[in-house]
């Protein structure tokens, strides 16, 4: 493990974050989803670094091995977090992989920062572009779902955990896609944050509007969603997010959950390399990549 050590910008107090860096060749940097770390990377990380690309993962402030400070979970303070990644280690050409939660830091990045560091994107399972429903946003998920979820995590947050991740993975009475074992290690994973950190980025991802970051993405991106998500709906963001970035290439997995980074890893990975690449030069920017469908 590694980490990263600056002044938060906007509380002045000194910040942690610890991250994993792999291989050699152009960066992909992998953004890990709520309330997870980035250690749920773990079954990506061999086809990407074995592919020829330098892998770095790193845990979310609030989550992991990372600080966990009081303040500073809304998508600006973590895009931040990410800007400094992406500036100490002099990462260029890189392509950023957002799932979940990530996914909006990815698009936030590049309308705070540009794209002058970045070469393609990819959205996993993300939350863009506004997950709560509004009355301008009837797509969105109804505030209800979030106060219960809110309620639930301050009651006892590691019984919700365990509920949650049998959602986050689409286990039923008859279908079982991850491992009890499995499982209760996705839930350790998830109770090394911390209850303010875990309860403020729910709030920042269920209440974060990323439509104009969204509208403003002009490097070449891949979309992938499970219609089967009872997480993040599909109809709420992944469909919406492709219209909305001229040139996307949209990818639907059949019968996908939510962490269908397990449950469908040997797709998702194929799906990654071919779209990243190895070796190839990068796309003009707003190029369409690989088979991108226009929306």
């Amino acid at each position: 493990m590694k980490t990263l050590n600056f002044k938060d910008a906007a509380s002045g107090e000194d910040m942690k974050i610890a991250y994993s860096d792999y291989g050699k060749g152009r960066p992909v940097v992998l953004l890990h989803g709520w309330p997870l770390s980035r250690e749920m990377w773990e079954y990506q990380i061999d086809a990407l670094v074995n592919a020829g690309h330098r892998v770095i993962k790193y845990d979310r402030r609030g989550f992991g091995k990372s600080g966990k400070p009081w303040d500073g979970y809304d998508y600006d303070s973590l895009t931040g977090d990410l800007h400094e990644l992406m500036t100490q280690l002099d990462l260029r050409d890189a392509t950023l992989v957002g799932f979940s939660m990530g996914g909006g830091e990815v698009v936030r990045y590049l309308s705070r920062y540009g794209s002058d560091r970045v070469a393609k994107i990819v959205l996993i399972s993300a939350v863009t572009p506004y997950l709560g429903r509004t009355e301008d946003n009837p797509e969105g998920v109804p505030e209800n779902v979030f106060a219960d979820m809110l309620t639930s995590i301050r009651e006892d947050r590691i019984a919700f955990l365990d509920e949650f991740g049998k959602k986050f993975f689409g286990v039923g009475l008859l279908h079982h896609p991850v491992s009890t074992p499995l499982l209760e290690y996705y839930r350790m994973l998830a109770a090394h944050a911390t209850q303010r950190s875990t309860l403020q980025c729910a709030l920042a991802f269920a209440h974060t509007d990323f439509r104009e970051d969204v509208k403003a993405v002009r490097v070449p991106t891949l979309i992938i969603h499970g219609d089967a998500d009872k997480t993040v709906p599909i109809d709420a963001s992944g469909a919406r997010t492709a219209r909305m970035i001229p040139n996307s290439e949209y990818i639907v997995y059949e019968d996908a959950p939510h962490g269908l980074f397990y449950t469908h890893r040997e797709r998702l990975n194929a799906d990654l390399l071919r779209f990243i690449g190895a070796g190839a030069a990068t796309p003009a920017v707003g190029a369409a990549s690989g088979d991108a469908r226009p929306f």
